[in-house]
């Protein structure tokens, strides 16, 4: 049985399947929590780039400040490696980097520019704790209405990207539509061939390695660079259930699963999966740990567990009950 892992180099099948809807699917988090203090989607700290440049110049904040022809203003400035303006701005990539990104609430770059002119007005203290609160109270409506009619259209088209990726996935010739929506692309075949092998049931616990991604492209969920996984089959999302019934131990598959067979119109808490997401595995089936059913037969040793090839030891017993 193979149990090498999937290799970043394997996970360009995605990218056949992609459309261009790069982190839309923030918003919907956004918009969940549009009254609330704390947002659903608030991911940690991410590692800050390792990669050497050893003088970068960066984008002006405002506007009106490109125009500028003063080259010593703070925004404009030369930011060399190693000094401690680099430590700060480097502070603010990664609370940019937690918040997120805002780009799709807005629509065009004068919106955007009044989105970051309130956010540096706030951190720098420039607005109050009063002024904040009676701007929040007199356009709150307004902006939960805003922030809620954009993050549904944008909800929309990540719903048809998906849709439109199932079809075509659906449309290619190798691939098999179960009558769940669920669309099966076997990738590389198990050590007895494609569809031949043990295959997992409801009952089954498997060992996996998997590769998640949304419409976009955006990894939601992996197992790359870490152990496979082990799970019981009955306990993970119903398009991981069917999908995985349809596969033999040793395959390697792509899965297309409508957000029915998914997490649905809710999405997950916390907002990294939106509602209505349709979602993309490459799924290598390592093995089947119990309750399988097909295969030829198999010899079982002394303990119990399966021989398997270049295992140490016969697995036979002697006349005293020991293993030889």
């Amino acid at each position: 049985l193979r149990t090498q892992h999937i290799t970043a180099a394997q996970s360009i099948d995605f990218h056949r399947y992609t459309s261009k809807m790069k982190n839309h699917h923030i918003v919907i988090a956004i918009a969940a929590t549009a009254a609330s203090t704390v947002s659903a989607f608030t991911p940690g700290p991410l590692p800050i780039s390792t990669s050497h440049h050893p003088v970068q110049r960066y984008t002006p904040l405002f506007a009106d400040e490109s125009s500028s022809s003063s080259s010593g203003t703070a925004a404009a400035k030369a930011i060399e490696e190693g000094t401690h303006d680099e430590l700060m701005y480097a502070l603010g990539v990664n609370l940019a980097r937690q918040l997120g990104d805002v780009r799709p609430l807005v629509e065009n770059s004068e919106e955007l520019t009044q989105v970051a002119r309130g956010l540096l007005d706030t951190v720098v203290g420039k607005f109050n704790e009063d002024n904040q609160r009676e701007l929040l109270a007199r356009r709150g409506d307004d902006l939960n209405k805003i922030i809620v009619d954009r993050a549904n259209n944008i909800r929309k088209k990540i719903e048809e990207a998906g849709k439109a990726m199932l079809q075509e996935m659906s449309e290619n010739p190798e691939t098999a539509t179960l009558e769940s929506g669920v669309v099966i692309h076997p990738l590389e075949a198990g050590p007895d061939g494609f569809g031949k092998g043990v295959k997992p049931t409801q009952a089954s616990t498997v060992k996996v390695h998997y590769h998640g991604t949304l419409p976009d492209g955006t990894v939601f969920d992996s197992s790359l660079g870490g152990d496979p996984v082990t799970f019981p089959l009955g306990g993970v999302i119903k398009g991981w259930q069917a999908g995985l019934q349809h596969m033999c131990e040793g395959e390697t598959a792509m899965l297309g699963i409508p957000a029915a067979m998914g997490y649905g119109d809710a999405g997950t808490p916390d907002g990294r999966i939106p509602g209505g997401a349709s979602l993309f595995f490459k799924i290598q089936l390592i093995e089947v740990l119990s309750a399988g059913v097909g295969g030829g037969p198999k010899l079982v040793g002394a303990d119990g567990n399966e021989l398997k090839k270049n295992s140490e030891g016969s697995g036979l017993l002697g006349a005293d009950g020991k293993p030889l």
